[in-house]
């Protein structure tokens, strides 16, 4: 079933609230773990955050050109997603992995600080749910 106006304007709030809120948590986490333990364990959560924004808007550009090649195939029985498209969805994931292992080699970044900033983006979704939870769009 499409979405209708107001959903697919209500689904675009929920997913720009998540991509703030990923960086502001991030952001905000950082600071307070670099005044608290180090400044390297600080900047390992922004990267991780940083990089977990990044994941968050490579996903949606690669959802939204599956949904539009789908929706171009529409009377199709079994549209046919290029195969391009599910390289770049697991690509992402090498190349966030890569980069983790060269600021870690380069930087010295502790690992475990850039993997808690990563975690920013599951926090930033519980947060926009609950927040769609409490203030229903209607």
């Amino acid at each position: 079933m499409p979405e209708t106006g107001n959903e697919a304007a209500i689904a675009l709030a929920t997913e720009n609230r998540i991509s703030w809120l990923t960086l502001a948590l991030g952001l905000t986490a950082g600071a307070l773990v670099a005044v608290l333990r180090s400044g390297r364990w600080g900047a390992g959560v922004v990267i991780g955050a940083s990089l977990g924004w990044l994941n968050f808007r490579w996903m949606k550009r690669g959802i939204d050109a599956m949904v539009a090649s789908s929706a171009a195939q529409a009377k199709k029985e079994n549209p046919a997603i290029p195969v391009w498209s599910y390289f770049k969805m697991a690509f992402r994931y090498g190349l966030i992995g890569l980069t983790v292992y060269v600021i870690f080699k380069v930087l010295s970044i502790p690992l475990a600080s850039m993997v808690v900033g990563l975690c920013a983006l599951g926090a930033a979704v519980v947060a926009a749910s609950v927040y769609e939870i409490l203030r229903p769009a209607g």
